[in-house]
């Protein structure tokens, strides 16, 4: 039986594949390979929300999106397998949740360091200038550091990945 974590979990890695692959990924790749209408989402996005990151990604986001794409994202299907298995039946899990949300987490704090720091000044792309476009961008990042630290802190601490079970 899972958790109601564990539920949490799973929505978040199951949810961020298309995610990656749709809108993320468009960071990196050219716009030619995708549909117009995934290039009119994350536009729409990006001028709502003023997110400079994605509508002019300075190398350093780049990385990041790389690191999202070549390792997190392959991982996403690892973690989905456990989750949906149950941690108590896959607790060779513990250790790569740990890598991950590390990671995840390290690189999220940069991220919104970067919201709620950086002079929002260029000519091309507007970035947020106020306190509540700041904390709305954020918003849109934070579940990407809350459930990282979560799962860090779950791995870390739950005697679910210590506990032994009983086979039949």
């Amino acid at each position: 039986m899972l958790r109601i974590i564990d539920y949490i979990f799973l929505f978040y890695f199951v949810s961020h594949i298309p995610i990656t692959v749709l809108f993320d990924s468009q960071v990196i790749f050219p716009a030619w390979i995708y549909p117009k209408m995934f290039l009119d989402v994350k536009d729409n996005y990006c001028e709502h929300f003023k997110d400079v990151l994605m509508a002019d990604p300075p190398p350093w986001f780049k990385s990041f999106c790389w690191c999202e794409l070549l390792l997190q994202f392959p991982f996403f299907f690892v973690a989905t397998y456990a989750l949906w298995k149950g941690v108590q039946n896959c607790r060779w899990i513990r250790v790569p949740f740990i890598v991950y949300s590390t990671h995840v987490a390290t690189t999220t704090v940069a991220i919104c360091y970067h919201i709620l720091m950086e002079r929002f000044d260029h000519p091309k792309n507007r970035g947020p200038d106020s306190l509540k476009e700041r904390v709305s961008l954020l918003a849109i990042y934070a579940p990407y550091l809350v459930i990282p630290i979560l799962l860090l802190l779950d791995s870390l601490f739950s005697e679910v990945y210590f506990k032994k079970t009983k086979r039949s």
